[in-house]
């Protein structure tokens, strides 16, 4: 598995595991920000999903990654691997509920969890909102399947946010680019058609949920509804916009990971 996930290990050997699972359409690469200012202190895992970065794309199973348990069995099979315990797993986007069911799981293997832009469902239900209609997400994956590439190009600067400054929607689309098309499109159906919303009241895990003020992916309600749902979870409202903080706002982003790993 360490070698699948082109998993990298920095940091001080033996120490507190920090291991960061990025989302949809990045890699690893995404966490450069953040990863060094953790290192003094922890061994710092990273990691690439099957068919992102540097991962073996043909390792790609359409049935165990059918669904985003398969993903979250990944990632457990890589912390086992690697025979770590007292786990910090902090999960990005969609990466937040593959945190999420790895720590239903395997709860003893994992002291906190940090759920960056979370969405337990990306579509509206009775008393729910989740930011799309029905119609909106049919739309995107027609869209995908149809022009990967195009779609990556329009869509990663209204994902990443910060019209002000274009070359993060630039690196965002170049990341999309670079993952494997055909993987892609499958994750980001099961990623979009996803609904966790029932495996956030079995998280016994303590939660941090880090949410953007102005994020078009997972709006603050969606934050509030992942903090509301897991037991005794913390939220902070970070000053950042967007769906990627850690690239927007990567000093507040370690600033409010420090501060919950502190308490």
């Amino acid at each position: 598995m360490v070698s699948r996930h082109d998993v990298r290990v920095s940091g001080v050997p033996g120490a507190q595991p920090l291991v960061l699972a990025h989302g949809f359409g990045c890699d690893q690469h995404m966490w450069r920000l953040v990863a060094p200012h953790f290192e003094d202190a922890f061994t710092v895992v990273t990691f690439d999903h099957v068919g992102a970065g540097g991962s073996d794309a043909s390792a790609y199973d359409p049935v165990r990654h059918g669904s985003l348990q398969g993903y979250a069995d990944d990632v457990l099979a890589i912390v086992r691997e690697l025979d770590l315990r007292d786990v910090v797993l902090v999960g990005h986007s969609v990466s937040a509920m593959v945190a999420v069911l790895a720590a239903v799981a395997e709860p003893d293997r994992f002291a906190k969890l940090v759920l960056v832009a979370p969405s337990p469902r990306y579509v509206d239900d009775d008393g729910y909102t989740g930011g799309f209609t029905e119609a909106d997400i049919a739309e995107l994956l027609d869209s995908l399947d149809s022009n990967y590439l195009g779609w990556s190009s329009t869509m990663a600067p209204v994902i990443m946010g910060n019209p002000d400054r274009p070359e993060l929607g630039a690196e965002l689309t170049a990341s999309f680019c670079r993952a494997d098309p055909e993987i892609a499109r499958r994750f980001a159906r099961v990623t979009f058609l996803s609904d966790n919303r029932a495996d956030l009241a079995a998280v016994t895990t303590p939660t941090l949920v880090l949410q953007c003020t102005d994020d078009v992916i997972a709006p603050v309600s969606v934050g509030e509804h992942v903090r509301d749902a897991i037991p005794g979870a913390q939220m902070v409202l970070l000053d950042a916009t967007g769906h990627c903080p850690h690239l927007s706002a990567p000093e507040a982003t370690t600033a409010a990971i420090a501060a919950f790993l502190r308490d």
